[in-house]
């Protein structure tokens, strides 16, 4: 029997290994959506928005950035995201990202991933799923760690649907799942 491909969330498992799986799992079929592309390919839209592969690259690393820092523990984004426009454009990582380089999208998104899953393993470990997180309501009630994942799931829910019908305009790639031979990127040392 072969074993499971790295982006398949476990079969059965505890709350939390469902849950980090099944946000792998978006995380993975995201890349792989995005995977691959020259600029040209990143900047490519549909005629109905302006979302580029490139845009929501840039997009869900700052996401996740901001869910694994901001969000989880009330720490600053990472320096990475120091020199940015959103003084002046609210969507500045959507825009922007058509400038950059696409190796450096792909780097900036794959480390960003790195460091969230690193900052919510040591969330789980210390606080577990019904832990507190930095965020919270006017009211004071704060949010759960569990609840900043399944914000950060429904996020790439939404983004890989995005990605979908991208893609496909881009050059025809469809699927839910990477096939078998995709091999995923390498990742950052952390």
């Amino acid at each position: 029997m072969s074993a499971d491909p790295p982006w398949e969330p476990p079969l059965a498992g505890t709350e939390v290994e469902q849950l980090l799986g099944a946000l792998d799992r978006q995380r993975m079929t995201f890349r792989w959506k995005a995977d691959g592309l020259d600029a040209s390919g990143l900047a490519t839209g549909l005629p109905s928005s302006t979302l580029t592969l490139g845009g929501l690259l840039k997009h869900l690393a700052v996401a996740e950035d901001t869910y694994s820092s901001r969000k989880l523990s009330g720490t600053p984004l990472p320096a990475v995201w120091d020199d940015n426009g959103w003084d002046t454009d609210d969507g500045w990582e959507f825009t922007s990202a058509r400038d950059d380089d696409p190796a450096d999208l792909y780097a900036g998104y794959d480390a960003a991933v790195e460091r969230s899953r690193a900052r919510f393993a040591e969330a789980l470990a210390e606080r577990g799923p019904d832990g507190e997180a930095h965020v919270a309501m006017p009211d004071g009630r704060h949010a759960s760690v569990r609840r900043l994942l399944l914000d950060l799931l429904e996020e790439y829910g939404r983004r890989t649907g995005h990605a979908d019908l991208i893609r496909e305009a881009v050059d025809g790639r469809t699927g839910e799942d990477p096939p078998e031979h995709w091999v995923p990127p390498q990742q950052p040392p952390q």
